[in-house]
C-alpha cells in the first residue's frame, strides 16, 4: 500500500456521526484526489457505503457499516473489521467484500458476480437471487450458521456455510448451533449450496431443492474458493475436511411452473 494513495476518513469527527450522504461524498472526493486506499474509521450504521463504487480500489472500515454496504459495486474490494448490518453486496457486479465477523440479512441481494466472505454468522434470506450472468459468477462464504430460506431463489453461483465458530481469543470450534434454518433453497432454479455438516438436512429443504452427492468437479470449484477464504481469516485448511460437505441444488429450472397457466391464453 503505498501512503500516497492511502487516506484516512473520519465517519464520526467530533463524536458527531456523518450522514451517509456525507460520508460518502468525503470517499468520492478522496477517489478523485487519486487515493486507492482508503480507511474510515469510526463507522457507525452509515447506510449505502460505497455505493456504485468501481474499478482497482480499496475500502477499509473500522465500525459498524450499516445496510446496504456496497451496493451495486463493481470491482473495488472492501474490508470490514468487525460486524455488517443488512444487505451488504446488494446487486453487486464484481470486486470482493470480507466480513471479520457476523453479517445481517439479505446478504448478496441479486448480485451477478463478485465474492463475500463472512467470517462469522448470518441472518436471514442470504444469498437470495444471486445469479450467474455472462462469465460473472457470485460466490457467498459463511463461516458460521445462517437462518431461513438460505439461498432463496437462487439462479446461478455458490452458497457456502461452513458451520464454525471463532471464539474471542482465536479458537475455532464446531457451531453449537444447526448449519441453517427452515425453507433451504426455496425456489432455487440455478447454482449450488454447499453445507459443511453432518446434520439431516431434508426437512428442511424448501420447494424446488434437493440434495445431492458432493461431485469431483464440484469439490474443485469449491475448493478454490475455501483455500482463498482460509488464508483471508487465517484457518487451518484441514479444519474443513473435519465434516462431510452437502450439496443443495435444483430439482428443476421451474420450481412454481405449475402454479401458473400451461399456455398463454
Amino acid at each position: 500500500m503505498e501512503k500516497s494513495k492511502f487516506i484516512e476518513i473520519d465517519a464520526a469527527p467530533n463524536n458527531q456521526p456523518l450522514g451517509y450522504k456525507q460520508l460518502n461524498e468525503k470517499i468520492h472526493q478522496a477517489l478523485e484526489l487519486g487515493y486507492k486506499n482508503i480507511l474510515l474509521n469510526n463507522v457507525c450504521g452509515q447506510r449505502f457505503i460505497g455505493a456504485s463504487l468501481q474499478g482497482d480500489l480499496e475500502l477499509q472500515i473500522n465500525g459498524l457499516p450499516g445496510n446496504d454496504l456496497g451496493i451495486f459495486m463493481d470491482g473495488p474490494k472492501i474490508i470490514v473489521n468487525g460486524n455488517c448490518e443488512d444487505q451488504p453486496g446488494n446487486t453487486m457486479n464484481a470486486g470482493m467484500m470480507i466480513v471479520h465477523g457476523d453479517a445481517g440479512d439479505v446478504i448478496g441481494l441479486s448480485a451477478r458476480g463478485g465474492k463475500i466472505y463472512i467470517k462469522g454468522d448470518v441472518g436471514y434470506r442470504v444469498g437470495i437471487h444471486i445469479k450467474e450472468f455472462e462469465r460473472k459468477f457470485p460466490v457467498v462464504i459463511i463461516g458460521g450458521t445462517a437462518k431461513d430460506f438460505l439461498g432463496e431463489y437462487m439462479a446461478g453461483g455458490l452458497v457456502i456455510a461452513l458451520g464454525l465458530h471463532f471464539t474471542e481469543d482465536g479458537t475455532i470450534e464446531e457451531s453449537r448451533y444447526p448449519i441453517c434454518g427452515n425453507e433451504l433453497a426455496t425456489g432455487i432454479h440455478r447454482g449450488k449450496i454447499i453445507l459443511r455438516t453432518e446434520e439431516d438436512l431434508e426437512s428442511r429443504l424448501g420447494v424446488g431443492a434437493k440434495e445431492y452427492k458432493l461431485e469431483k468437479t464440484t469439490e474443485k470449484v469449491m475448493k478454490e474458493f475455501l483455500d482463498e477464504y482460509c488464508e483471508i481469516f487465517n484457518i487451518p485448511q484441514e479444519i474443513m475436511y473435519r465434516k462431510p460437505f452437502k450439496v443443495i441444488k435444483p430439482i428443476s429450472k421451474r420450481p412454481y411452473g405449475g402454479n401458473y397457466c400451461g399456455q398463454i391464453v
